[in-house]
């Protein structure tokens, strides 16, 4: 069965390229049309015979397309609004119905999308612009994006609506931004409003269309320290929920932290195991830079599970970042297999969970364990000892001792924290037998 996406443009009335025109006029009968009724009115000047139906929940739509296919339907047109491919239903349908095992053929018809229509409405350069697509999506999403001085421009929902998004910007501590409303555009109402963060939060405008883009124009920051959230990484202890406040507690301190955000070297797509997450500092952060990346926290304390989740709140990255309830080993049974995993604590089973974790790593996998005690240094080397027997690793380790200033009586000094060593071993070379190939 074929599937036609064909972007509509930004206007009352749609104005469809050539192929697309030669889509719509050569449909039949028993062939479907989806897209809402909005979508549908706008095909005013592109007569069809095929059947109109309302978009499904996409959780159902496989099902969907395989009953119309059943039926005789051999092409389905989805409608989308604008640039199918750019945070429209296109990626959806190319990565669920894709590719060569795919019993569907795709095809795409981009037309002017919404965002490109705004930014010529303000004069904007498109790449000079920060895009973050809302829809469907958290609101948290944004915090990652909301630093001083940038220009936003944001596809929403009902739950991104202009006086949330004014709250968000109050909370970075950005509350002169300009939050620019556009409405309705391409129809007879259309309207671009501009307003400040302190009269949306105070509910001084009229409601607004459900259909709209919003362009913030964030401010300088109101504090010294710039925007709440971080523009580069070592994000400070005191940012972070812990359990034991201010930054203490069961967290992974800053200086440590950075160590260990640049040897894990994280790549694009790359599973990553937090083992012994405790709080969330390297997990949070991890996720927090690396969008594209899925990030594992595994836990079983739970006031550090509590705080684990509070941090993935405040700083947005609640859809990369996954926090499992358990204890490791046994929670990571059915976990997705890791590119990198970073062991932060392990509650007396680290001879375990370092060879478990080891066996789960493909070449070039990156393993590597914060040790603190006697006990817990003299394990690593256990395992460092036989990785160099098995000549399978590259290894690396550095021993942080850092001290910070503090005051005493009115005098600077510096109180040291314990040293930690950070141990990173990079497979090289995976076993050549398996326990099943000596029986």
């Amino acid at each position: 069965m074929q599937i036609h996406v064909i972007g509509l443009g930004v206007a009352e009335r749609a104005t469809l390229d050539r192929q697309a025109q030669v889509v719509l006029s050569s449909l039949a009968e028993y062939d479907i049309v989806l897209g809402s009724p909005r979508q549908h009115d706008t095909l005013v000047d592109y007569p069809h015979q095929a059947q109109v139906e309302r978009l499904p929940k996409l959780s159902q739509l496989a099902t969907s397309f395989e009953q119309w296919q059943q039926q005789g339907c051999a092409k389905v047109v989805v409608l989308a609004s604008g640039d199918p491919l750019f945070y429209g239903i296109g990626a959806w349908l190319k990565r669920h119905f894709g590719g060569e095992a795919s019993q569907h053929e795709l095809f795409f018809y981009p037309n002017v999308s919404s965002i490109q229509v705004v930014c010529h409405r303000l004069g904007l350069s498109l790449q000079d612009v920060a895009v973050v697509s809302l829809h469907g999506r958290p609101l948290s999403n944004l915090r990652r994006l909301l630093h001083a001085n940038k220009t936003l421009v944001l596809l929403t929902d009902q739950h991104s609506q202009p006086a949330q998004i004014a709250a968000e910007c109050l909370a970075a501590g950005l509350d002169h931004s300009d939050i620019i409303v556009c409405e309705a555009l391409g129809y007879q109402n259309e309207q671009v409003r501009h307003f400040s963060v302190a009269d949306l939060l105070a509910q001084k405008v009229p409601s607004f269309d459900s259909l709209n883009v919003i362009v913030v124009k964030t401010s300088a920051s109101n504090t010294y320290h710039g925007s709440f959230y971080p523009t580069s990484p070592g994000i400070p202890d005191h940012a972070f929920v812990t359990d034991k406040g201010d930054g203490k507690g069961m967290i992974t301190k800053r200086e440590v932290r950075l160590i260990i955000l640049s040897y894990l070297n994280i790549q694009e797509g790359d599973t990553v195991w937090d083992i012994g997450a405790g709080c969330g500092g390297v997990s949070v952060e991890l996720a927090y830079w690396h969008p594209r990346s899925k990030v594992v926290a595994i836990e079983h304390h739970p006031e550090r599970l509590a705080c684990l989740e509070a941090n993935q709140e405040r700083f947005g990255v609640m859809q990369n970042l996954s926090i499992v309830a358990g204890r490791a080993p046994a929670a990571l049974a059915d976990l997705p297999l890791p590119d990198k995993v970073f062991i932060g604590g392990s509650d007396g089973t680290l001879n375990d969970l370092l060879t478990q974790a080891w066996s789960c790593l493909p070449l070039g996998g990156h393993l590597m364990v914060s040790a603190v005690t006697e006990d817990s240094k003299y394990q690593v080397m256990q395992f460092a000892t036989q990785r160099t027997q098995d000549e399978d690793c590259e290894e690396q380790s550095v021993q942080l001792a850092v001290a910070k200033q503090d005051r005493l009586a009115g005098q600077r000094l510096y109180r040291p924290n314990l040293p930690v060593t950070l141990s990173l071993f990079i497979k090289t070379s995976m076993a050549t037998t398996t326990q099943k190939d000596t029986e």
